[in-house]
């Protein structure tokens, strides 16, 4: 690959294409040529990068010829659709959707956890995560490489962003109307009211009772860990919160650890911070990572009901590590 790669971005002017953008000009990414894609509607508009403004140009299975690199964040049908061409052209693909993760053929990669998994992709494709996925991992990958990974008892709090543009302003428009006492709620991306509320209920009910998103987390969580008897029961939650995802965790492990060794743990990984000092109020929020690389892991303690476990909060900026920053990075190995 050349030392200066041709990029496509193939939904650019979505929240975590702008971002993809974001990432690669703070960064300093070897951009030789950048190509943005978007529909048909979006074509023209121009984005801004490195002090200059380029187009956008309408997402076609012929977009591809001489692109190296090709950060996708169209969606799943998108991503099965045109994924493939952009691999045939000769592009190394790094999706965002949901399309190719449980593809055994295809990498699921989170950099700091399992990078060298980028190195075999036989179709050419390789997989972001999903962003809870992602941020559970990151509090988790340094614990589990001293103490081995047994289970996972976890409860996600998920910002409206994990939405996309229209949960954001869903959120919006509904504190502002209740802010004037108005009751004419629009209820469009979720079921029930957002503003001032919870709803445990991310994605779609599966058989069993759990939504696919929690069941993501099992299945990714095994993939990307290598560890195929992995336990792990989670509730997803959605949050009145614009960004940043957080995720409350119960860890149980091969071997013994003591709150002491899990801070140790944590020291000099990449990408995960502890802060952790109740006694001063100090803990993650998603105000805290927000806009920001690293995720932080806090309210670290040992469980009181499993032995060798240990109960902990990390918190993470989904549309960055949990979907741009992420597929930057993996961009990076390459």
């Amino acid at each position: 690959m050349s030392s200066s790669p041709h990029v496509a971005i193939a939904g650019a002017t979505g929240a975590v294409g702008e971002e993809m953008l974001k990432c690669l000009e703070q960064r300093d990414f070897p951009v030789g040529e950048l190509t943005l894609l978007a529909s048909a509607r979006s074509a023209g508009r121009k984005l801004r990068f490195r002090d200059r403004e380029i187009a956008v140009q309408e997402l076609s299975h012929d977009s591809f010829q001489g692109v190296d690199i090709a950060l996708f964040s169209a969606g799943g049908s998108l991503s099965l659709e045109f994924g493939p061409s952009a691999a045939a052209a000769g592009a190394v693909v790094i999706d965002n959707s949901s399309a190719f993760r449980m593809d055994p053929e295809v990498p699921l990669v989170v950099p700091e956890v399992n990078p060298e998994a980028a190195k075999t992709r036989p179709k050419g494709i390789i997989a972001n995560p999903n962003c809870t996925t992602t941020i559970t991992l990151m509090g988790l990958n340094p614990l589990h490489r001293k103490f081995g990974l047994n289970s996972v008892i976890a409860s996600s709090y998920q910002a409206v962003s994990g939405s996309g543009q229209a949960g954001i302003m869903e959120l919006s428009d509904q504190v502002r109307a209740l802010s004037e006492g108005r009751n004419d709620l629009t209820k469009s991306v979720y079921p029930h009211q957002i503003a001032f509320n919870v709803i445990p209920h991310v994605d779609q009910f599966m058989d069993g009772g759990y939504t696919r998103e929690e069941l993501k987390m099992l299945n990714e969580g095994r993939k990307i860990l290598e560890l195929p008897d992995l336990q792990v029961t989670c509730t997803c939650v959605r949050v009145p919160v614009y960004r940043s995802h957080s995720v409350s965790i119960t860890a149980q492990f091969e071997h013994p650890v003591s709150v002491e060794q899990a801070r140790l743990a944590y020291q000099d990984y990449p990408g995960i911070r502890v802060v952790d000092d109740p006694g001063n109020a100090l803990y993650p929020t998603p105000l805290d990572t927000t806009e920001k690389d690293d995720c932080l892991v806090g309210r670290i303690r040992e469980d009181m009901v499993l032995e060798n476990a240990l109960a902990l909060w990390v918190v993470g900026d989904q549309v960055r590590k949990g979907a741009a920053l992420n597929a930057v990075q993996i961009a990076e190995l390459l």
